[in-house]
């Protein structure tokens, strides 16, 4: 069996996966505020739990709102502050007793929603490039190409949230203060806060962006409207920039904003005008798995071989002193 876990800043979730994709347990904890320690002490906790209740070890994908640093081996990019700088593949290895696979969570969405997901072989069965985002409290993205999720030379493939918003209007030059030190990012312009946000400033009264949503639908709320225009014209923009240079198969969308059905009519109208070609026929598409696409994403980090080679090896033996150097 295969074992994901979703680590977030607030909550981290844990799925058992058959060898067929079929969920067969979820479990979920809170996530240890501001405490690395703590964290690790956690995912491990949570991982024997899931072992205990179905008499079984598996193999372990772990996804990140961060990256592994090629140099160093530590987190880095990380908006979870608390991980950066520690060496977290390392240290969950040593907590649970066998090997780890630790990758960005966005990453993890992709790599799932193109296994068994919206992007899948079963309903795009040509599709070579995939690249998933999430729209949420930040702005991630991963890519997958021919099955395999893609980490690039310096570890940030699909990291479009952390570069300029292109063809900016004037009023959005220079942008708002990125986290990560720059102005003008496409995670501030992008990110859901800033969809409400740019709503409230406009002299919006709905209490929230679903409400915001319902209003604009049924035509009650010009600021509105207004607001869930600028953003879908921002969207196209920012993703016109990934079909200029990957020109993917198949975009999937994740995260809170993901569930605004009008973005996938308004969105690919929007992008036609940006892409640097006489026709754009990329799909856009929601995630079939929701939510639940990271945590399923980090558990297919191991192959099924793999897994089933090792679950069977740890059945019959147990858990080795070395199991942590089985494999990397």
């Amino acid at each position: 069996m295969r074992i994901g876990i979703d680590l977030g800043g607030t909550k981290i979730e844990g799925i058992v996966l058959s060898s067929d994709g079929a969920e067969v347990l979820r479990r979920r904890i809170d996530t240890p505020a501001g405490n690395y320690q703590a964290t690790i002490a956690a995912v491990a906790s949570l991982t024997r739990a899931l072992e205990q209740e179905l008499g079984a070890h598996g193999t372990i994908g772990v996804g990140i709102p961060g990256a592994i640093s090629l140099i160093t081996g530590r987190v880095k990019n990380a908006n979870s502050t608390c991980l950066i700088g520690h060496p977290i593949q390392q240290d969950l290895a040593a907590a649970v007793g066998r090997p780890v696979r630790v990758m960005n969570d966005a990453n993890c969405f992709v790599l799932s929603e193109a296994s068994d997901g919206a992007a899948s072989p079963t309903f795009f069965p040509d599709a070579q490039m995939i690249f998933g985002i999430i729209l949420g409290t930040g702005v991630g993205g991963g890519l997958v190409t021919r099955g395999h999720a893609l980490s690039g030379r310096n570890a940030i493939a699909g990291e479009w949230g952390h570069n300029p918003l292109p063809w900016p209007n004037p009023d959005e030059i220079p942008g708002p203060t990125c986290y990560c030190g720059k102005s003008g990012c496409i995670e501030t312009f992008l990110c859901g806060p800033s969809l409400y946000e740019d709503y409230v400033a406009q002299g919006g009264s709905a209490g929230s962006t679903k409400e915001m949503v319902l209003r604009a639908k049924n035509l009650e709320d010009d600021p509105a409207e207004a607001a869930l225009s600028r953003y879908e014209d921002r969207l196209a923009r920012a993703l016109a920039m990934v079909v200029n240079i990957l020109d993917p198969d198949v975009i999937v969308l994740g995260g809170g904003i993901s569930n605004i059905s009008r973005l996938y009519d308004s969105v690919p109208q929007r992008l036609r005008h940006y892409v640097f070609s006489d026709s754009c026929d990329t799909v856009i598409v929601p995630p079939k798995h929701g939510d639940s696409s990271g945590v399923r994403g980090a558990a297919w980090l191991w192959s099924e071989e793999e897994s089933e080679r090792l679950s069977l090896l740890w059945s019959a033996e147990g858990l080795p002193e070395s199991a942590a150097n089985e494999l990397s």
